[in-house]
């Protein structure tokens, strides 16, 4: 299991920290600022000019969601359908591959990632999927391979999040989501407690897996469950001790729609478990309407250990300038 020195090597690393400041952190550090999907509220999400220009606007840590492709690559989209951030549906040579599969509780028609080859993946480009945000980078960015993210990150210094989607129907497509991403760490030599390295998963049997196989931080996402008249997680604080090392909860797990603590974050840090709650967007405001300085300020307070935002721009500068 994780100890503090990963978190405090990454705070270290990738800014200063004034000395009088007072943080509520499970390890006294800055909460860390996490590039989700890169700066993916300005570029379009999941290229290598997203992960960029959240590194170069000082985020600490970035975030790619992973997926695989028919020969086995691991590519970064939050999907593994490809309508939504790619072009795609506008290449007629592809016109053919799409077609009706099971998503979630029913079924989706797309274009699916473990359809295509890398080389054919390698000619789409990226699109911004919505239709509120800049449309202006469409078109000009491809679709980058895990390997080429983590090689970014290390060149600029900066921790990566890697996130591995739905394993379970890779797994059955015989693609082996958990040991490409090990691969992939391995050859950069990110395999300890030290690497810059979180791993994350809403799916607690990869996770269960790999807490057998690495030392590398681990981190269970979680989201509230329907009904009920207190958020609740979907998988217990308590399960999760045994195999990860942090939570990564949907922030009103964190703070209630109507703008109370729910004591989320102290109880994960009686147990040892860092907080990482998300998304944090400048464009969306919390239910209770308040302006996102002031909700990552009140996350601060509470002792977050680090935010997921499209946006790190605005929460570098928060971070900044709150100080408990």
């Amino acid at each position: 299991m994780l100890t503090f020195f990963l978190l405090a090597a990454v705070a270290m690393q990738a800014s200063t920290t004034d000395p009088k400041c007072t943080w509520a952190t499970l390890d006294g550090n800055k909460p860390l600022v996490i590039a989700h999907r890169g700066a993916s509220g300005e570029r379009p999400e999941h290229t290598i000019a997203a992960y960029q220009l959240a590194i170069e606007q000082g985020a600490d840590v970035i975030e790619p969601d992973l997926v695989m492709t028919k020969d086995g690559v691991l590519i970064a989209r939050h999907d593994r359908y490809l309508s939504t951030t790619t072009d795609v549906a506008s290449r007629p040579e592809f016109a053919d591959r799409r077609r009706n599969r099971p998503y979630g509780s029913g079924e989706r028609s797309d274009w699916w990632t473990d359809d295509f080859t890398l080389a054919e993946i390698k000619t789409l480009r990226a699109v911004q999927p919505r239709p509120d945000r800049p449309q202006d980078y469409n078109g000009q960015f491809e679709i980058p391979t895990f390997a080429e993210v983590v090689a970014l990150a290390k060149a600029a210094g900066v921790a990566i999040y890697p996130e591995t989607k739905a394993p379970a129907v890779h797994a059955e497509a015989g693609l082996d989501m958990e040991t490409a991403v090990l691969t992939a760490l391995s050859d950069v030599g990110w395999t300890d407690a030290t690497a810059p390295v979180f791993i994350q998963s809403f799916e607690p049997e990869i996770l269960r897996s790999l807490n057998t196989k690495t030392e590398v931080p681990l981190v269970q996402l979680v989201y509230e469950l329907p009904g009920g008249n207190a958020p609740e997680a979907n998988i217990p604080l308590a399960d999760i001790i045994d195999y990860a090392d942090g939570v990564g909860p949907s922030k009103v797990l964190v703070v209630g729609k109507s703008g109370d603590s729910t004591g989320f974050v102290a109880k994960a840090h009686r147990l040892g478990l860092f907080v990482h709650p998300w998304t944090f967007r400048d464009d969306q405001p919390p239910a209770d309407g308040i302006a996102i300085d002031e909700e990552l300020d009140r996350m601060i307070l509470l002792g977050v250990d680090g935010l997921f935002t499209d946006f790190p721009n605005t929460a570098v500068k928060t971070t900044q300038r709150s100080c408990a």
